[in-house]
């Protein structure tokens, strides 16, 4: 099943990388599992053919980021596109001050998102009414964070680029830099954060909240996708090797409770019929041969199929 891990370039939007990867694998039907903003990159899962019916099930998984916040300069859109329209003093911030201001980030359940996003309200996009001047009034939406890990904190052009895993962490690597868009003030206060949030959580409206903790304007100086879903860095692949790259597993994309059952009760489910069931619950089903047959659900000893895939897939 046509489903892969793109590493997205900087500066496409995700529709771009849509668009090119309907060329590169020779086919209409193409989406993607989640949005990346142009100025950020990192992992963005491109699905192709049949994987598309995975999406419903991928856009709201969590995600992990790496995040340049600079502080002491703010912009409307929140993030390096600018223009700076506010300035504070950030000179006096520690790195002490920058941890601290973290920890209760972890608490918070509703986030008021950038004024250029893509939410709908009369039916206008938000970005759409922030170009023409005419920004809606957006209402706090849910957001959540799983984990915040300060990593480094300095000037802009002393902070660490590049960045590896290793195991729970990361330690900084010269040899990977991240790819980030040109800095607004390279010498401004810079705070490199590791975070893991629920779907829908703004990284650009992290960024302002934690200059207003901090009593300084602050923006989204680079954002790296490092992890959607089940589905980190280490396995994404640049955009042009896209025509060579191994398809990921269905299954473990999902990341649901994994059931096999027999070829003739998978077939029945395929074909729309509820079938007896050992689980309850929601669960990724396969058939004898692993292959993904449908995501199921289950209840009192009956599972109903949710979604199906057809046969060879």
């Amino acid at each position: 099943m046509p489903a892969f891990a793109i590493d997205k370039p900087l500066g496409l939007t995700s529709h771009d990388v849509v668009a090119r990867g309907r060329r590169l694998l020779g086919t209409r039907r193409v989406g993607h599992g989640g949005t990346l903003d142009p100025l950020a990159t990192g992992v963005l899962l491109l699905l192709a053919d049949e994987a598309t019916k995975l999406s419903p099930y991928l856009t709201g998984s969590d995600k992990a980021y790496l995040a340049w916040v600079v502080f002491g300069l703010g912009t409307p859109t929140l993030d390096a596109e600018g223009p700076v329209v506010e300035r504070g003093d950030a000179g006096a911030l520690s790195e002490a001050a920058v941890a601290a201001a973290l920890m209760p980030f972890l608490s918070l359940t509703m986030q008021l998102p950038p004024a250029y996003a893509a939410i709908k309200q009369g039916g206008i996009k938000g970005y759409e009414a922030a170009r023409r001047g005419e920004a809606l009034d957006l209402p706090p939406r849910p957001a959540g964070y799983r984990r915040l890990q300060l990593l480094a904190f300095g000037p802009g052009d002393t902070v660490p680029r590049g960045w590896r895993r290793d195991g729970a962490g990361w330690l900084p690597d010269p040899s990977m830099p991240a790819p980030l868009p040109p800095p607004l003030d390279p010498h401004a206060p810079t705070a490199v954060v590791a975070l893991d949030v629920r779907s829908g959580t703004y990284v650009r409206a992290f960024a302002r909240d934690l200059g207003a903790a901090l009593g300084v304007p602050a923006h989204l100086g680079g954002l790296r996708r490092t992890r959607a879903g089940t589905v980190g860095i280490e396995a994404a692949v640049p955009l042009e090797a896209l025509p060579d790259a191994a398809p990921l597993d269905p299954v473990a994309l999902l990341g649901l409770p994994t059931v096999a059952l027999d070829a003739a009760t998978a077939a029945r489910l395929r074909d729309g019929q509820r079938v007896a069931a050992t689980f309850e619950g929601r669960a990724a089903v396969v058939d004898p041969d692993g292959r993904l047959v449908a995501v199921a659900e289950a209840d009192a000893g009956r599972a109903r199929p949710l979604r199906v895939w057809r046969e060879g897939a």
